[in-house]
């Protein structure tokens, strides 16, 4: 069964960071990585990376965000710093299988406080 446990969201203030996690299990995932909603607006890619490394980003998320993961650990992380109050959101963890199966994690919660 596969499972995509998130943690580290939370209550930051506007210029602070935070760092998101999310640990897989069940199967391998060839391309895991972060999306955000907001009530009323549609799910929206933060960033993505492959098994290999290759990294792809949001335009609001470059030069702000970092993704990266260990394969080892089936677990992809998203380094967040100088977040602005946009960035609130219900963050989601992404995994897609080597069979081109999509998962979703249940969201972490983060708020911006200007």
């Amino acid at each position: 069964q596969v499972q995509l446990v998130e943690s580290g969201g939370g209550l930051v203030q506007a210029g602070g960071s935070l760092r998101l996690s999310c640990a897989a299990s069940g199967t391998t995932f060839n391309r895991m990585g972060w999306y955000r909603q907001v009530p009323g607006k549609q799910r929206e890619l933060v960033a993505t990376i492959r098994s290999g490394g290759i990294t792809n980003y949001s335009d609001s998320a470059k030069g702000r965000f970092t993704i990266s993961r260990d394969n080892a650990k089936n677990t992809v992380y998203l380094q967040m710093n100088s977040l602005k109050s946009e960035d609130t959101a219900v963050y989601y963890c992404y995994a897609r299988s080597s069979f081109y199966s999509e998962y979703w994690g249940q969201g972490t919660q983060v708020t911006v406080s200007s």
